[in-house]
């Protein structure tokens, strides 16, 4: 019996090999760490269904940054717990709001040593649980919200941030904060797009994180991108892109790698994906029951997320992932 004189197995015969022609790299400067900070508690808070996650105060959020910059991770993305929320989501833009003052901490004690990111929404805020103001009739009134975008902005601005990051997915909402930013000398802010953000099952480890429970039940499917359409999901995408959004990002990562890979296709601009906390927990709760080797999966999981074009991952593993890689 013949075989062909090429044979694909003599390049993975050693790990030193199988580096050598790894067409993949994952790094830490390929890694944000979302952060939660909340207002109002003296040591942190675990958050139950993200194991090893946990609401920080803002003596822990100024050791966990500077325990990232040493492990070599460039930017984190702070997401705020307030004491008190209203139907208007004031916590947001109140200069002296949670996440306002924790990018002030951050950036007296880490200068330009870190990439300091805030999610720019007000589901955290509001009584209701909405990503954007309430009509009286409660549908989300999407120009309304606009104007309460483009004012959290400005003041995340002028607290320190370096890139703001819209999630709402209100129509129009990257130019109405490209505008302000603008229009308030904050030239040098940059726009992360939450440019495709789906309305997925896989975000309620996150909503305990910030104590976030939508009025009456309901959802967000009449403003987050239907899982089923991947081609509406491009228009979106395109639209940021046309109203100014310096960087990309699809939400979740791992059931939307086709989305990853088409959009790197069509676009130039830095793409990130964000491996949300239902892909963190369910690795971390099978890792648990002994059924995966947690440590495994989490690398092999960031890296196919690398591997479909994205640029950057928000993972919860940032972590552990840049002490792996370190090590």
């Amino acid at each position: 019996m013949s075989f062909p004189q090429r044979r694909l197995r003599r390049l993975r015969r050693t790990p030193a090999l199988r580096r050598l022609v790894a067409e993949t790299a994952l790094t830490p400067d390929d890694l944000i760490a979302p952060l939660f900070v909340r207002e109002g508690i003296d040591e942190p808070h675990p958050i139950s269904s993200l194991p090893g996650v946990v609401q920080h105060t803002r003596a822990s959020l100024h050791q966990e940054v500077k325990e990232l910059i040493d492990l070599g991770v460039p930017a984190v993305i702070l997401f705020g717990v307030p004491e008190h929320k209203d139907a208007e989501g004031s916590g947001a833009s109140d200069p002296d709001g949670i996440v306002q003052v924790a990018l002030r901490d951050l950036r007296d004690a880490f200068g330009d040593d870190v990439v300091l990111i805030a999610d720019l929404c007000l589901d955290e805020y509001t009584d209701h649980g909405h990503c954007g103001l309430l009509t009286p009739s409660g549908e989300v009134d999407n120009d309304a919200t606009l104007e309460r975008y483009a004012e959290v902005a400005v003041v995340q601005a002028e607290a320190g941030v370096d890139i703001v990051a819209p999630s709402g997915m209100m129509d129009g909402q990257v130019l109405a904060i490209r505008d302000a930013l603008d229009d308030t000398e904050h030239i040098d802010t940059a726009v992360l797009a939450y440019a495709a953000k789906f309305a997925s099952a896989l975000y309620g480890p996150f909503r305990e994180a910030v104590d976030v429970e939508i009025a009456g039940g309901g959802d967000r499917k009449a403003y987050q991108e239907d899982y089923r359409n991947p081609r509406e999901a491009l228009e979106e995408v395109r639209a940021d892109v046309s109203e100014g959004a310096d960087l990309l990002m699809v939400k979740p990562a791992l059931a939307y790698l086709d989305v990853i890979t088409r959009v790197r296709a069509e676009h130039d601009l830095p793409l990130a994906a964000y491996h949300v906390s239902g892909e963190y927990s369910m690795i971390k709760a099978a890792a648990a029951n002994g059924w995966i080797d947690g440590d495994a999966v989490a690398l092999e999981h960031l890296t196919a997320i690398k591997r479909a074009g994205a640029d950057m991952i928000l993972t919860y593993l940032a972590r552990e992932v840049a002490e792996a890689l370190g090590s």
